[in-house]
């Protein structure tokens, strides 16, 4: 498979799904303003961002479908690919040359010269960098970890990390401040679908994000050693920016976006300072949308289905799947669906699902006869087959992730719903009883119904 990031664009452009912004655009607000307006429209390419050379590309993954077609799929098989790269990872291959290579920057580096990176929204204080993958070792093992972080530009070579304390990259950081060193991180930009979707999986510190990767395209990824240090990258990406984190010098950050589109203050992020920058002779930027846009809350959503749904099915056979809602910013609300659970187990389910994932503060339980994507019919399961006196869980004071919207010292009321049938639901002569033509002729008009 190609594993360019390029490659993919190339895929989507013949099938008439890349628009062209050939018209300057400030990407200062200005650029940020055209991706709101097409937020599930065309990728969108812009060609002629003011004071640079370098294109910026975005609203590339905003729809499930794209994320399919990335790897070479049909939408239909999405989900189980998920599973079979979650349980089947193929560890990475290092290759000795690569495309991101082909040009090096040293020496007095500075990063909002040389990428085109946007300022988003009115009260951020600076540009900030939302599709670089950061590459990272643990101090102690050695491991790979892959994630992202918001970086912001903070002038010449050095950014502005900001991550969540139990984030993986921080608890590394923290290692790395302990040893009386800085961490050694690469920002990869210009990714594959694979790379992002990997990078985004919630799986345990010391797995190695790059072979869940190489799952989902059924190949190893193939990474190439950075310059000047020991962390390796993707080959076929778009750009690196080489640079130390430091635990130990943090910056004041501000109000950010956050995923559900209103602005926060977290207090400090960590500095970084870049070293080296490599690139392909003619890069493209990758940018993803921040605060409630669609390829934002996909990118989360769509890993923390796929993990959830492994980590439940381990405990629980009857679910089938986990489903992340866009309505809920692709974070905090889930559908679970089950095949005829018993008495008990769909809260069951909700209280494990919730005990996994701290972001999720309301999950329905359907039948798997329901399409979990389906609001329509999520919302006649509830219609149809909820009581509320027996089926509604009210969790009050449950510690929130501290991204929550509506949370107070930390803590929300959290809810479950089970919507599914009863022992004897459906059955002839119930109040339940479907509907039907008589099945014989139901089943010979689905039969030919082209002939109709």
């Amino acid at each position: 498979m190609d594993q360019s990031f390029r490659g993919f664009l190339a895929a989507l452009e013949r099938s008439g799904e890349v628009q062209r912004v050939t018209r300057k655009v400030d990407p200062r607000f200005e650029l940020a303003s055209v991706l709101m307006l097409r937020d599930k429209g065309p990728a969108q390419i812009f060609e002629n961002v003011t004071g640079h050379q370098m294109p910026v590309v975005a609203n590339v993954l905003n729809s499930r479908t794209r994320f399919a077609d990335a790897l070479g799929i049909t939408r239909a098989d999405f989900d189980a690919r998920l599973q079979h790269a979650l349980q089947n990872p193929i560890p990475p291959v290092l290759v000795r040359d690569a495309p991101v290579k082909q040009c090096v920057h040293e020496g007095r580096i500075d990063v909002g010269a040389l990428l085109p990176v946007p300022h988003w929204f009115e009260r951020e204080r600076a540009p900030y960098i939302t599709a670089g993958v950061i590459v990272a070792k643990d101090p102690d093992t050695g491991r790979r970890n892959v994630s992202i972080a918001r970086l912001r530009l903070e002038g010449g070579a050095r950014l502005m990390a900001g991550i969540a304390p139990n984030h993986h990259l921080a608890i590394l950081a923290g290692k790395a401040r302990a040893r009386g060193q800085k961490l050694e991180i690469a920002v990869v930009i210009g990714n594959h679908p694979a790379v992002l979707l990997g990078s985004q999986m919630y799986v345990g510190l010391g797995e190695d994000e790059f072979d869940i990767a190489g799952g989902l395209i059924g190949e190893p990824i193939e990474l190439v050693r950075c310059r000047t240090i020991d962390v390796e990258v993707p080959a076929h990406a778009e750009l690196v920016l080489e640079a130390l984190l430091d635990a130990g010098d943090e910056i004041a950050e501000g109000p950010v976006s956050e995923f559900h589109g209103f602005y926060v203050d977290y207090g400090n992020g960590i500095a970084a300072d870049v070293r080296c920058i490599t690139r392909r002779k003619q890069p493209l930027f990758q940018a993803v949308l921040p605060g409630y846009a669609a390829e934002h809350c996909l990118l989360g959503g769509v890993a923390i289905g796929a993990t959830l749904t492994r980590d439940l099915r381990r405990v629980i056979p009857a679910v089938r799947r986990v489903f992340i809602t866009g309505g809920g910013m692709g974070r905090m609300h889930a559908v679970i669906s089950m095949h005829r659970p018993r008495i008990g187990e769909g809260k069951r389910a909700i209280i494990l699902a919730m005990g996994q994932v701290n972001l999720l503060k309301q999950v329905i339980v359907v039948e798997d006869d329901i399409d979990p994507e389906d609001a329509r019919m999520v919302e006649w399961s509830l219609a149809a087959r909820f009581r509320g006196e027996e089926d509604l869980i009210i969790l009050p004071d449950m510690r929130a992730d501290r991204c929550d919207p509506v949370a107070e010292d930390q803590l929300v009321t959290k809810i479950g719903i089970v919507a599914t049938t009863r022992p004897g639901d459906g059955a002839p002569g119930t109040r339940s009883e479907f509907a039907r033509p008589r099945d014989a002729v139901l089943d010979a008009v689905r039969r030919n119904l082209n002939t109709y």
